[in-house]
């Protein structure tokens, strides 16, 4: 299970994270337009108003509908907003979701009241099952959350008249701290989720891993470092990229991150993000790279990604909260790494590519039922990202989370951090 290794939370602090969450996706939407919500941009993506939708339907399907009396909202919410649940039946082709005009944003709203309503009777006294999937949910929730800004990102760099999700932020230039490095002894390490604490299932069971020395970089590569790369023709260079990588790079033409385009004045660069379009912020981590582009930089660099294990273990004495992560509705983007001592915004900010495939750790098995498929049929040609980003909820990251995807994308905010071996 996704489980909660220690007894489930309070049931007035579940509910309290219940409601602050629930909250906070509403909020995200508050400044679409029907149109803006119902709009999907490619398969990968999907319409604000589904996520709105789904994170309901979770709790619907899973806990609401074994409750006594509880009527649903409407019976053919079953089959639009199922996500990839195939013991739950027939559901909406994903690369067709944004063909659902119907229901209406506000009709989504009203879903999600009726939901709300009936969870909030629930968890005045939730039986261990329901708390436990009740926190499942919230945490699940919170991973659309994330996903609803990052859609609406992509959707929105569509539009060539480039609107902005939300007011600009105050902007930071000047130039990147100098990089320096952090150095680890290695030796026999605890990797995964072990305590206290919610866990999804894929960071279990905790194990044993064996590190050589090695060293990180104190903080995630910045915009000015990945605009040398590009100067040195770092997009032109077939010997700084994995076979696959070189493949990608001819057929999609790529010469930058998803999001940048050059500026009038020659060498110089814009990118879109939920604030409009704007110049690049030389010292601010860069983003929207995929794992293809984070391999060759490094390689380009003199220095390699690091693995899973090497990121977590020098993660895991550091306090997540401190990070740069979402707190409420506005302004999105990744920052400028402050001054300091040792690893910094190794939580937040931008998603770590690790060098790692995301697969089952030793004596992995997934839940029983339906939320058995949540991450495990995933461990498949994908590979581990670690620490959270500028649109993670705050609350949500730790050193064990495991976030995944496909070498090929990058619509997420995801970043990366060099290693080097000792």
């Amino acid at each position: 299970m996704h489980r909660t290794v220690r007894a489930a939370a309070s049931e007035e602090a579940l509910a309290h994270r219940f409601h602050d969450t629930r909250r906070l996706s509403c909020a995200l939407a508050a400044p679409l337009s029907d149109a803006d919500a119902t709009v999907q941009s490619m398969p990968d993506a999907s319409p604000a108003k589904w996520h709105l939708a789904h994170t309901s339907w979770f709790f619907e399907a899973f806990i609401l509908r074994d409750v006594a009396g509880y009527e649903p909202f409407d019976p053919s919410y079953a089959y639009l907003f199922n996500s990839y649940y195939e013991s739950e039946g027939a559901r909406q082709p994903r690369p067709l979701r944004g063909m659902l005009t119907r229901p209406s944003l506000d009709r989504v709203l009203d879903y999600r009241r009726h939901v709300d309503a009936a969870m909030e009777a629930v968890l005045q006294t939730p039986s261990p099952r329901q708390a436990e999937l009740a926190e499942l949910g919230v945490n699940h929730e919170q991973q659309h959350q994330e996903l609803m800004l990052t859609d609406l990102l992509h959707l929105f760099a569509q539009n060539p008249l480039h609107p902005a999700y939300a007011a600009p932020e105050h902007r930071l230039d000047g130039v990147p701290e100098p990089l320096d490095w952090v150095a680890f002894d290695g030796g026999i390490v605890r990797a995964g989720h072990e305590g206290d604490g919610f866990a999804f299932d894929c960071e279990a069971p905790a194990h044993d891993a064996l590190l050589a020395p090695y060293a990180l970089a104190d903080r995630p590569v910045t915009n000015a470092e990945w605009r040398s790369f590009i100067d040195d023709g770092g997009y032109r260079r077939p010997e700084l990229w994995l076979s696959d990588g070189w493949t990608w790079v001819q057929a999609e033409g790529a010469e930058a991150p998803l999001y940048w385009t050059p500026a009038a004045e020659k060498g110089r660069w814009l990118r879109f993000g939920l604030d409009g379009l704007h110049p690049i912020e030389p010292a601010a981590a860069v983003t929207h790279i995929n794992y293809y582009e984070a391999d060759a930089y490094a390689r380009w660099a003199g220095a390699r990604l690091p693995t899973e294990a090497e990121w977590e273990h020098a993660g895991s004495g550091l306090t997540p909260d401190a990070g740069h992560f979402l707190d409420d509705a506005g302004p999105v983007r990744p920052r400028a790494t402050g001054p300091g001592d040792g690893l910094r915004d190794m939580f937040g900010n931008v998603w770590e590519w690790t060098g790692s495939a995301y697969l089952p750790y030793p004596g992995f098995a997934p839940a029983e039922g339906a939320v058995g498929e949540y991450n495990g049929k995933f461990m498949c040609g994908q590979f581990v990202l670690k620490g959270g980003s500028c649109a993670t909820p705050r609350g949500h990251a730790r050193a064990s989370y495991r976030n995944f995807f496909y070498p090929h994308q990058r619509w997420q905010f995801t970043g990366l951090r060099l290693a080097k071996s000792l």
